[in-house]
């Protein structure tokens, strides 16, 4: 996890990775779900902790080889980024959803309709939060100051006292 990060992707293919990241956060989010469901957890607590998980899962994919900025520096930075982007994300949608919900109208108050507009409004806003803002300068800057603050000052190198008898002073 310490290499230095790589040259930029092309757009497309940002978009793809990306894409597939959310993908498989998807996928470890309904097995969450079902699992904690399974365990006696209510559905609404069920999805809180899917949701977690899969906004963990999809950056640590998404850090690691679609940014390709994931280094243990700059983790707790890019960590607490992330998640703010993913819950911002995903606050708006459930507000797509409710507000579509409640709309009452023919086509969009649909539930699968409002859900999948709501998905699909988090997903362009988590994508262009990852690109532009957790994994672009902005993140990097902020990943820096945090790390930063859990660092261990460095300790200035004191030689070692010669040995009796040494020629080294």
């Amino acid at each position: 996890m310490e290499q230095p990060a790589a040259a930029p992707r092309r757009p497309g293919r940002l978009l793809a990775m990306f894409t597939g990241a959310s993908l498989v956060g998807f996928v470890f989010s309904v097995a969450t779900m079902h699992l904690a469901i399974a365990l006696g957890m209510k559905p609404w607590g069920a999805r809180l902790i899917a949701m977690f998980v899969a906004m963990n899962v999809s950056f640590l994919i998404n850090g690691r080889y679609t940014f390709r900025a994931l280094t243990r520096d700059r983790f707790l930075g890019l960590w607490v980024a992330s998640m703010t982007n993913s819950a911002v994300g995903n606050a708006c949608n459930y507000a797509v959803f409710v507000i579509l919900t409640s709309s009452h109208r023919p086509l969009i108050g649909q539930p699968d309709v409002a859900f999948v507009a709501g998905a699909m409004t988090a997903w362009a806003i988590n994508f262009l939060g990852a690109r532009f803002v957790v994994f672009g300068a902005a993140g990097r800057r902020f990943a820096a100051r945090v790390g930063a603050l859990f660092s261990r000052p460095s300790r200035p190198r004191v030689p070692a006292p010669a040995e009796h008898g040494s020629s080294r002073r």
